[in-house]
């Protein structure tokens, strides 16, 4: 008799914009650096149909990197960084400054501020 396999224990999910090639370069430069299976990457580009159990909008999306952790609280953009970055053994050490008051308040308006402007330069260029 086959013993159960053990569950696996929940990873982290991040939702990602592939159509964007900004977006598209951090995501794999991330997923180089992480351990294989500490996170699931989902494309909404090639499977936007994902989103809808979640009660996301595909445009928020591609607007701003979004991560559901193991515990199933949802991050987005700079907190979602910040939250991959803490599965990284590497990187570990910044997720930690980016969740203090002042860096969190200044990270949060430039990673908004970027995203928002890239956004629309995606749009303008067919990115989608």
């Amino acid at each position: 008799m086959q013993e159960p396999s053990a569950p696996s224990p929940p990873r982290a999910i991040v939702y990602y914009n592939s159509a964007c090639p900004v977006c598209d370069a951090g995501v794999c430069a991330m997923r180089d650096r992480l351990p294989d299976d500490s996170v699931e990457w989902v494309d909404v580009h090639a499977r936007p149909e994902v989103l809808t159990p979640l009660g996301l909008h595909l445009e928020d999306v591609r607007e701003r990197l979004h991560l559901v952790d193991a515990s199933g609280s949802q991050r987005i953009g700079a907190d979602a960084i910040a939250g991959v970055l803490a599965l990284s053994p590497r990187w570990r050490w910044l997720a930690g400054p980016m969740q203090w008051p002042g860096l969190h308040a200044i990270g949060a308006w430039l990673y908004n501020t970027f995203a928002r402007q890239l956004y629309r330069w995606n749009r303008a260029r067919g990115h989608w």
